[in-house]
């Protein structure tokens, strides 16, 4: 109800702070298109950082949540076989609070995993050429603390506004995540 006693229609979620990081980190993320590499960022929080480093204020967003934090891209990462790889020997110093992964995936119905060559190289190529393949991006964020989000945008109806949320939508990521954050 606004001040003058009138209802108003629009509903505006409030998010946690970690989940408005992580839309802000996705949309970062998705304003470089489609075909990247995996996109990994630490999480601290955005009072802390400019705690620290005071000559960053001006050049990092501080928001209107003290508690908001600031996702800081980790370049040159290190070449691997798979991403599993890469997630397994990942360790974070303290004054890092959580990570985000980017990472583009093929998605293609159940029935179409049934039949896939056992050479990985050939079942990548088998599945990339499905007729009903779905290319997907993934981000997934953890806290220190336990708490995760996922969004999934689809390549096909790629929109801000038509990026899905949820805690379980990429389980193995978010413990992966969450293990690299164990002291």
């Amino acid at each position: 109800m606004r001040d003058d006693g009138r209802v108003t229609s629009a509903f505006q979620p409030v998010f946690s702070p970690l989940v408005t990081s992580a839309v802000e980190t996705e949309r970062h993320v998705a304003s470089a298109g489609w075909d990247q590499p995996p996109r990994l960022f630490a999480l601290v929080r955005t009072q802390d950082l400019l705690a620290r480093e005071p000559h960053l204020r001006g050049q990092v967003p501080e928001g209107d949540d003290p508690d908001g934090y600031t996702a800081i891209e980790q370049e040159n990462l290190p070449h691997t076989s798979s991403l599993e790889s890469l997630l397994g020997r990942l360790a974070w110093p303290e004054e890092v609070d959580g990570v985000a992964l980017a990472v583009e995936r093929i998605v293609v119905p159940p029935e179409a995993e049934r039949d896939l060559p056992d050479n990985p190289e050939q079942a990548t190529e088998a599945l990339a050429a499905h007729p009903e393949r779905k290319d997907v991006r993934l981000l997934v964020a953890v806290l220190r603390d336990g708490e995760s989000t996922c969004l999934l945008r689809q390549r096909e109806h790629d929109s801000d506004d038509k990026v899905a949320m949820g805690s379980d939508i990429a389980p193995g990521l978010v413990h992966a995540l969450a293990a690299s954050l164990e002291d």
